[in-house]
């Protein structure tokens, strides 16, 4: 289907106003399609002539006015209208399909019971695939909806809803964009509350009931607290009436922002033991969607290129809330080992792009740059322009902006003009640096001292920009050095040259590990100096610094994948330092990266086994010097699971033996064990369907799919793959627990096999799954995992020659990136 261009949406911005849709939704029709009928009422330029948004799998009946449009008016997901009137009313009667790709009305069955629920994600274009509209940014309406349902569904949507009979009725909403509409149907079960007069719901499938129960205090009260912290730092009450939070099967994303009814993934209702850090992840999740009702439903930005502005604010604006609600006091050492680190890999992509003014020309292309630069990157660049303009200066310019646009729409300028009014001058040189230019700034510390002895005689902080993005960006950061965990030295400093004295460092000891961008302020790749390199095993694990031990990881994140740090080197730090790692945000992310990228990615196959031996005998290590039952305990516990060679072990764990302290009958703990067993042919096919039958569940199901795709075996591979790539009727997820760990296992010349088949079979895909559900396939699938020239020049031949979808594109792209980096890695360090 045609993509909406920003020429065509303009054309129609000026020509139609004032759009006011009643939709009726029957869902009681049967497991594959639903009836839809649109009267949607709207203002427009006498004459004009428009079209509207519609991807239905047949039409019924189009009527504008009382006319009759003829059947070929429909095509390609558009409706063309006839020249309007100065008022008019369309009439739209459709049959629609549901999906399983995460897009339009998504319909999922919970294995646990068999009961069907439905959900709707309407962005970034799929409204149309659920009513008929105008499906722009720009073009917001109030919404009414009237939807037929099986007698023990519950129907939930972004209007408060009453029921009669069959029918559930849901109030007229406030103007909201069509990519902000919602409809949830299914046996729900609920959790209610209230705060500040804001009715508060949470819903969730009837087989998770326990779990609903479980979380819900929590997460009411991350509710609780942001609405109080937004309300008073916005100056704006809550403007959508009543709050519902819907966590559903099968999202894929982390959750969307829908006015009045929030849909999250149902993943984060955890049913077994957590670490601080995952509980963390989730309520900063609960608290940047409800920042999007201020930033991004209230005022909502014009056009798709425009929208990182929303998400690198909710971004910013979550991690803030949490710390100063008291609610998770060391946040910003999550955004910098998770999502600041996610960044950094976009940047290092050909595929890196400013925060700002990409010039987006259709819809499918905003789409693919909805990444790390987009969400965590902005976020950085709006913690630099508080370190700029100061933080009350800041507050004011967002107060300003929501008060001027509210209900209605903005643009980029209309945010910085509001900042500038704040401020009191221009900030047009800020924005062009650090959001209209793409690429990522090195800083990094050149050190000399005395031939004689250790005194520092040359400190300079350096800045490198991209050659192929050159910017004059300043940097506010700081430079700390360590010796023996005691910290001699810190200094601040603005860079805003490409080399600058640091005279802190100077005429004293050399310290043993020196940090550029120590308090982790600025967005930059950190080089370390070699000798901070050189004495990194020993000297990490006495760094009590927890934003410093946040840029030391990332930098080793970062050199690892730039082919200037050793990935054995990173075995070497991660055995000193990991295992006295306190911080369960830097435990997790660092655990996985090891296992996971570095040991099962860079490391050449022959070496593998042994980086495991030793991954997993630093974990026991931390494992045991663990308080029973901690979250550090689980976080050992899980790197344990997932590296360990000892059969013996992982068996008994697998049984229910011998287990760490709060993880017996922990089913995700079990199906981690199980995975790594399978991996290792040491389950059956047998076994793991067992393991199954006794957790028939959406999470037992993947787990289990995954499990079999990470069999080693030909026919193992075989059957993950036909099951991937044939129309099997897989959801987006269980196709991601395949793809996720297919590559991982498996004889070299087995795995060659399906390189080629890669990239035919999965372009061929897009037949049937949408661009968002296959962006993720594209690139979990992608085998980055046979690192060899082979795969590299089949990888640039489809680029080069093939006809893919944006999606596709952008993850072959992305991980084609990675691929090279593997291979430069193995080049600079052949061990």
């Amino acid at each position: 289907m045609t993509s909406l261009t920003r020429t065509e949406a303009r054309h129609r911005a000026a020509a139609v106003s004032n759009p006011r849709h009643t939709v009726e939704l029957d869902l009681a029709q049967g497991e594959e399609t639903f009836a839809s009928r649109t009267a949607l009422t709207f203002d427009a330029t006498p004459g004009a002539e428009v079209f509207v948004d519609l991807k239905a799998t047949e039409l019924h009946e189009a009527v504008l006015n009382g006319t009759p449009l003829a059947a070929d008016a429909f095509a390609d997901g558009r409706l063309q209208l006839p020249p309007l009137a100065e008022h008019n009313e369309l009439v739209v009667r459709s049959t629609m399909s549901f999906s399983k790709d995460g897009s339009g009305l998504h319909r999922a069955v919970d294995p646990a019971d068999g009961e069907h629920y439905v959900y709707g994600h309407s962005f970034m274009d799929a409204a149309p695939r659920v009513f008929a509209c105008f499906d722009q940014p720009d073009l917001k309406g109030p919404y009414t909806f009237h939807v037929t349902a099986p007698s023990d569904w519950v129907v939930i949507g972004n209007g408060a809803a009453t029921r009669e009979g069959d029918v559930w009725h849901l109030a007229e909403t406030r103007p909201i964009a069509t990519y902000f509409v919602s409809i949830c149907a299914g046996p729900y079960v609920s959790v209610t509350d209230e705060h500040d007069g804001i009715p508060l719901g949470l819903y969730a499938r009837r087989s998770i009931q326990d779990q609903l129960e479980t979380n819900a205090p929590q997460i009411l009260e991350v509710t609780r607290r942001s609405f109080d912290y937004f309300h008073e730092l916005f100056g704006i009450r809550y403007p959508f009436g009543k709050y519902d939070q819907v966590w559903v099967p099968e999202f894929n994303a982390g959750a969307m922002e829908n006015p009045g009814c929030v849909v999250l993934r149902d993943e984060y209702l955890f049913r077994s033991a957590v670490t601080h850090a995952e509980l963390l992840g989730r309520d900063n999740t609960v608290s940047h969607e409800m920042a999007h009702m201020w930033f991004g439903d209230l005022v909502t930005l014009a056009w798709w290129d425009d929208l990182w502005l929303n998400e690198s604010f909710a971004e910013y604006m979550a991690s803030r809330c949490v710390v100063e609600t008291g609610l998770y006091p060391d946040a910003w050492a999550d955004q910098g080992i998770v999502r600041k680190a996610w960044g950094y890999a976009a940047e290092r992509s050909p595929s890196t792009h400013p925060v700002a003014g990409n010039g987006s020309q259709d819809a499918l292309a905003a789409l693919q740059n909805f990444d790390g630069i987009s969400y965590a990157k902005g976020s950085a660049a709006l913690r630099q322009l508080i370190a700029y303009i100061g933080d009350e200066a800041f507050v004011a310019g967002v107060r300003d902006y929501l008060s001027r646009h509210a209900h209605g729409n903005a643009e980029m300028h209309d945010f910085f003009a509001a900042m500038e009014r704040a401020h009191g001058s221009s900030l047009e040189d800020w924005t062009t640096a650090w959001l209209r230019t793409a690429g990522l700034d090195q800083v990094r510390v050149d050190l000399d001292h005395a031939e004689e002895s250790d005194i520092v005689v040359r400190a300079e902080l350096v800045r490198t920009t991209p050659e192929d993005h050159p910017a004059d960006r300043s940097h506010a950061l700081d430079v700390a050095g360590w010796t023996d965990g005691v910290e001699v030295v810190r200094a601040r400093a603005t860079l805003d040259q490409d080399r600058q004295v640091v005279p802190e460092l100077l005429d004293r000891p050399r310290p043993a590990l020196v940090v550029p961008n120590a308090a982790d302020l600025t967005w930059a790749n950190v080089a370390l100096d070699a000798e901070s390199l050189r004495r990194l095993p020993e000297q990490l694990p006495q760094l009590g610094d927890l934003a410093a031990r946040v840029v030391v990881w990332n930098a080793l994140v970062d050199g690892v994948a730039l082919a200037t740090v050793d990935p054995r080197l990173a075995v070497d730090v991660f055995c000193a330092a990991w295992p006295r790692e306190t911080d369960d945000s830097v435990l997790s992310a660092v655990g996985g990266w090891m296992t996971g990228t570095v040991i099962g990615v860079y490391l050449p196959a022959e070496e593998r086994d042994g980086a495991r031996e030793r991954v997993a005998s630093a974990a026991s290590e931390a494992l045991a010097a663990a308080d029973p039952g901690s979250t550090r305990a689980l976080a050992a516990a899980r790197v344990v699971a997932r590296s360990s060679r000892d059969e013996q072990l992982l068996r008994g764990w697998y049984a229910g033996r011998d287990l760490p302290e709060g993880l017996a009958g922990d089913a995700d703990f079990r199906w981690l064990v199980t995975t790594t067993l399978a991996a290792d042919d040491r389950l059956s096919v047998a076994e793991l369907d067992q393991a199954r039958e006794q957790d028939r569940t959406v999470t037992g199901t993947l787990a289990w799919l995954a499990a079999r795709a990470a069999r080693p075996l030909a026919q193992d591979k075989a059957w993950a793959w036909a099951e991937l790539t044939e129309q099997r009727g897989r959801s987006n997820h269980e196709m991601n627990a395949l793809a996720g760990r297919f590559w991982t296992t498996g004889d070299s010349a087995l795995l060659q096999e399906y390189v080629g088949r890669y990239f035919t079979d999965i372009p061929a895909m897009c037949a049937w799954v949408g661009d968002d559900a296959m962006a993720r396939v594209a690139k979990l699938a992608y085998p980055v995992h046979v690192a060899d020239l082979g795969t590299l020049d089949a990888s640039e031949r489809t680029l080069r020659e093939a006809d893919l979808t944006a999606a596709v594109r952008r993850g072959m792209v992305d991980q084609e990136t990675i691929l090279r980096q593997v291979l430069a890695s193995r080049q600079a360090f052949p061990g």
